[in-house]
């Protein structure tokens, strides 16, 4: 089973709707079931990178959490918690700090991180596009809806994956942490991006997975879906308009349908 939820409701789901939601938009639909995607109000989707396009979060966590574990002691998952999505000039504490301080010994920070990057690597390597993006940016190409990367991580970071993923060319825009001035939680980036379209902030739709992202966006007056990794899973994300479990299987009329539900 898996779980949809809107800002303070939740429910079980049977597949991939569950049958508020269905019921929801089926009321929608009805009242104009025939408007195609680009006539609805979305005009462009923001997407994050890390832990929403591709799962870069999962192997990073896992790798801290196996060095830590060597050392005796348990990588804090509410140190994790705060940092994912956040750009890295947004944390004053490194997790070789965090090590240092739990177990109160030096390491050789060259050393252990060589050993985090050898293990964290392999497995973003051999990571995919996470379940619907693909299609959703086939969909948003089709509809004439304009696809843009918005993200804390600095744009060596992103443009090499989006290239060894070759997706590079769905996106009009890629925003990355190296231009602006603050990065995530703060909506800079997400103001960059509306403006870059030349559109509101009303017409835009973000999907994160972190609880640092969304309140970027929402600051940014953007429209927020949450969509929660294995990692983020944790958080706090009610700053966002909408969670879901996951996009597989969820259209661009199903996303761009959810501002119109209230509860």
């Amino acid at each position: 089973m898996q779980t949809f939820s809107l800002v303070g409701s939740s429910q079980s789901l049977d597949g991939a709707l569950s049958a508020r939601f269905g019921q929801l938009l089926g009321s929608i639909c009805a009242r104009d079931p025939w408007r195609p995607a680009k006539l609805w109000g979305v005009r462009a989707l923001f997407f994050d990178f890390d832990g929403l396009i591709l799962d870069t979060e999962t192997p990073e966590f896992d790798a801290w959490s196996a060095i830590f574990r060597e050392n005796g002691v348990e990588f804090p998952l509410d140190f994790w918690v705060n940092a994912v999505g956040r750009g890295a000039d947004q944390i004053t504490e490194r997790p070789i700090d965090v090590l240092e301080r739990l177990t109160g010994r030096k390491f050789d920070h060259e050393v252990t991180r060589e050993a985090y990057n050898d293990v964290r690597m392999k497995r973003i390597y051999a990571e995919k596009p996470l379940p619907g993006i693909l299609e959703l940016l086939s969909e948003a190409r089709g509809a004439g809806v304009g696809c843009a990367v918005v993200s804390s991580s600095k744009h060596a970071w992103v443009d090499g994956h989006l290239e060894r993923l070759g997706i590079t060319h769905w996106f009009q825009h890629v925003i990355c942490a190296d231009e602006v001035a603050r990065a995530k939680p703060f909506p800079d980036l997400y103001l960059e991006a509306v403006r870059r379209f030349g559109i509101e902030a009303s017409q835009a739709m973000a999907l994160e997975d972190s609880a640092n992202g969304a309140r970027a966006a929402v600051d940014a007056g953007v429209f927020v879906v949450a969509v929660p990794n294995s990692v983020t899973k944790h958080l706090d994300l009610s700053h966002a308009n909408c969670i879901l479990p996951s996009l597989g299987g969820v259209t661009l009329a199903d996303l761009d349908r959810l501002r119109e539900i209230k509860i």
